[in-house]
């Protein structure tokens, strides 16, 4: 009876996949568990306000932490992000150009037309001089 049980387990496929995402998360949670084990058997504990102050940068922060940023900086980022994920959708084509019809090359013509005409909307508007 149990090799009849270990062939129904092999000829699964979705044992496979639960296999590997349980090795998956011990992989990553033994490190960190055994970090914690190690630091509660080993580490001294003698808390204080030393121990306890924020030392990151070595000083202690003053005044607000909520600072106002221009609005032209997320613009920026959005005209890049744009630009970003435009080399996302470009690389397949570049890579199977050979292989596509007249109409996806004027598809992907139309795509980078309207993207030239962003980037000189983008500039007109001064978007991207950095302030």
């Amino acid at each position: 009876m149990g090799a009849n049980r270990l062939m129904v387990v092999a000829d699964n496929p979705w044992m496979t996949i639960v296999l590997l995402l349980f090795g998956a998360l011990a992989f990553g949670t033994a490190p960190l568990a055994l970090a914690w084990l190690w630091s509660k058997k080993f580490s001294p504990r003698k808390p204080g306000p030393d121990k306890n102050s924020i030392y990151e940068c070595g000083l202690e922060s003053e005044g607000d932490a909520w600072v106002r940023f221009h609005a032209s900086y997320y613009l920026y980022a959005i005209v890049f992000l744009i630009f970003d994920v435009e080399a996302v959708f470009l690389l397949p084509f570049a890579v199977s150009f050979t292989r596509l019809s007249a109409g996806a090359c004027i598809a992907m013509l139309v795509f980078l037309l309207l993207l030239v005409e962003g980037l000189i909307w983008a500039w007109q508007k001064g978007v991207l001089t950095w302030a």
